[in-house]
């Protein structure tokens, strides 16, 4: 009988020890997921400034053409050539 009580007593502290490491783990586990939001929405943060920054240096671009900059004139006249095309779509999607 000594020895059931024994294996009892081994089975309740591996238990013991399981669930612990159990709840260590489901901790790191949380702490690891709030770290990854972070990372994510940094990651979205910096996303969002290069679209901003490149759209800047596109607009930057294209007014250093439109000033006569000879480098970027046919640039230019294909990104006017773009605008009219689609103020005209526009304006037949308008019209319809």
């Amino acid at each position: 009988m000594g020895e059931l009580v024994e294996i009892v007593d081994s089975l309740e502290n591996k238990v013991s020890k399981l669930l612990h490491k159990l709840e260590l783990l489901s901790q790191a586990n949380a702490k690891l997921k709030e770290e990854l939001d972070a990372a994510n929405k940094k990651q979205q943060n910096n996303k969002n400034a290069l679209v901003d920054w490149e759209e800047k240096y596109n607009s930057l671009k294209l007014a250093n053409t439109m000033l006569g900059s000879s480098t970027d004139k046919t640039e230019a006249k294909l990104k006017i050539n773009t605008l009219i095309r689609e103020l005209d779509s526009c304006i037949a999607h308008l019209a319809e």
